[in-house]
């Protein structure tokens, strides 16, 4: 049975913690593919979040600056147990692949290098479209439903995420002020205009003169965390200007290694941060930039939180988070476009690809860690013994 009363969850705490805990540690496929996994475990599955609590926090994520699955989990936590469900919840998603990070960083630095990673990337990136593409499809049919407004949204930002390769919070919020005018046209609390007003003025720019290099990690990752919407994908060019052009932290060949640990390790793709981190200033660097990344995710969720919860159930509050979970979900399917275009490069990941979408599509109980595995060993075996 649906529980909708935030008073009586049909869940405990613990129990969401541990579904965190293993979406941080088995969750490959990035931020498309992890609010996927969200939506058909909690909502359709276990039936602990509604359908409305979802979508208000796609919403609030999409919104919002910073990495979307990490919002989502956060917002999650809040639906039932407020700011201590929130952050505990936080804390579960990300640990577990920040430690992998830490891992993997260490031997990065100690064996100089990791040129095996680009041949289990190979394959991984590959398998990682055809599990996006299907989570990408299964979140659009069941939010998106028949309303003819809400796919010509979803076309315009699929459209303007594959062309431009970038997010726009403008065309998300234009698409909610949209489907508000044209399915509740009466006046809108203000409360819940201010809330809705709050990210435009997050994009102000802010300059900071810093010394040291933890005080520089510390404040770059924060304007990372800060001022950088859209999905995870969305901050890899804001690193790239800042790690490799600004600063000189790394090299091209250690930026592009960075991404690919990303790609390779479960949880959020910003986790990224962590590696960049290690590489400037060890663990020190890593945990910096870690948590300068993710501080400001959290607040910009759990603020506006109670908003979200207080004013959801308002017809035009509900007819906006239907217009911007429509342009988000939009963007997600262009971001699944750009992906493809630069992972799918030849005949072998096309049909990495296309075989992981099938089996997923064909075979419902397949868990997808089997098929990353399975995707990094072809991929080893190509790049080493057949494609020279």
């Amino acid at each position: 049975m649906e529980s909708t009363d935030q008073h009586t969850p049909s869940y405990s705490l613990k129990e969401l913690i541990i579904y965190f805990i293993k979406l941080g540690t088995w969750g490959f496929g990035g931020p498309v593919a992890l609010v996927g996994y969200m939506h058909r475990d909690l909502v359709d599955r276990k039936k602990w979040i509604s359908e409305d609590d979802y979508r208000e926090g796609m919403a609030l994520s999409q919104l919002a600056p910073g990495p979307l699955a990490a919002q989502l989990s956060i917002y999650l936590g809040y639906v039932h147990y407020h700011i201590l469900g929130a952050t505990l919840v936080g804390l579960a998603f990300v640990l577990p692949s920040f430690l992998m990070v830490l891992g993997i960083s260490w031997a990065y630095v100690a064996f100089g290098g990791i040129p095996w990673m680009q041949a289990v990337f190979y394959g991984v990136g590959a398998a990682v479209i055809g599990i996006i593409t299907i989570s990408s499809y299964k979140l659009t049919t069941k939010s998106i439903g028949k309303d003819l407004w809400l796919w010509g949204i979803f076309i315009v930002l699929a459209s303007f995420t594959f062309i431009t390769e970038e997010e726009n919070i403008w065309l998300i919020l234009a698409s909610g002020v949209l489907i508000l005018f044209l399915k509740s046209p009466p006046s809108f609390p203000k409360k819940s205009l201010a809330m809705i007003a709050w990210p435009a003025l997050l994009q102000i720019p802010a300059t900071l003169s810093t010394s040291g290099k933890l005080w520089q990690i510390a404040w770059f990752f924060t304007k990372a965390g800060a001022f950088v919407f859209g999905s995870g994908l969305a901050i890899v060019p804001f690193l790239y200007g800042g790690v490799v052009k600004e600063y000189h932290w790394l090299n091209e060949q250690q930026f592009v290694d960075a991404v690919a640990v990303a790609m390779i390790t479960p949880g959020p793709v910003v986790i990224t941060v962590g590696f960049i981190g290690y590489q400037v200033a060890g663990f020190a660097g890593a945990s910096v930039a870690a948590l300068a990344t993710f501080l400001p995710c959290y607040l910009f969720t759990i603020l506006p939180a109670p908003y979200f919860k207080k004013y959801g159930k308002h017809p035009g509050i509900k007819a906006f988070v239907e217009g911007v979970t429509a342009a988000a979900i939009g963007a997600i399917a262009g971001a699944v476009l750009v992906l493809a275009k630069r992972n799918l490069i030849d005949i072998p990941t096309i049909l990495i690809a296309v075989t992981t979408a099938a089996v997923l599509f064909r075979y419902k109980k397949i868990q997808e860690p089997f098929l990353i595995l399975a995707a990094a060993v072809i991929g080893m075996v190509l790049k080493f013994y057949v494609i020279k």
